[in-house]
């Protein structure tokens, strides 16, 4: 029998010293070109993050006063949440008072578990940070100026408020009262 002399020969006979240094340089070139480019993506990924993140917060004046301009834009709005929470299926509505005006927070259900007190007469409410759409005729609720959240931040706890009795507005409201019986009482024998 016997052997075939194989054409395939040896494929590192035929391979130039120099060729062999122009493909590790394309590489060597490619390789930094891809590491160049993820580079400037994860860097500006951290700055727009940084940025939403640590954004400065807007009043509900600026807001309002200047509605146009923020309309459709990301903003960032901080305040006391007032009222109950108004749940509507997987969302709810929440009204955060930065101590000028409400606005009517528009945010998903699961986003407000961290809402532990809200303000009214009895309580003191959290204090959060919103960052989210801001909508100066929202088409989804009626044209109503709202911000429809992307995150929630607390940034204080709220508290119960205890209220103590004024003990002087206690004891001058009795002492009307025994005035106002005693001219009832001297006005009911005055007629007999």
């Amino acid at each position: 029998m016997m052997l075939r002399k194989s054409k395939i020969q040896n494929p590192k006979s035929k391979i130039n010293p120099k060729s062999k240094c122009q493909i590790s340089k394309q590489k060597f070139c490619h390789l930094c070109f891809v590491i160049c480019y993820y580079f400037v993506i994860c860097a500006l990924s951290f700055v727009i993050n940084f940025k939403i993140s640590f954004a400065q917060s807007i009043s509900s004046t600026e807001l309002i006063n200047n509605a146009r301009f923020y309309d459709g834009k990301v903003v960032t709005y901080e305040g006391e949440v007032i009222g109950d929470i108004m749940g509507r299926g997987e969302y709810a509505w929440i009204n955060v008072n930065d101590g000028q005006s409400a606005i009517g927070i528009w945010i998903e259900k699961p986003k407000t578990l961290d809402i532990l007190y809200t303000g009214s007469y009895r309580s003191k409410g959290d204090w959060i940070e919103i960052t989210g759409i801001f909508q100066r005729a929202c088409p989804a609720h009626g044209g109503d100026l709202d911000l429809h959240a992307q995150k929630i931040r607390k940034i204080r706890s709220g508290r119960m408020v205890i209220e103590r009795c004024n003990l002087t507005k206690r004891n001058l409201a009795l002492v009307l009262l025994g005035v106002l019986c005693l001219v009832w009482i001297l006005k009911q024998l005055k007629g007999k």
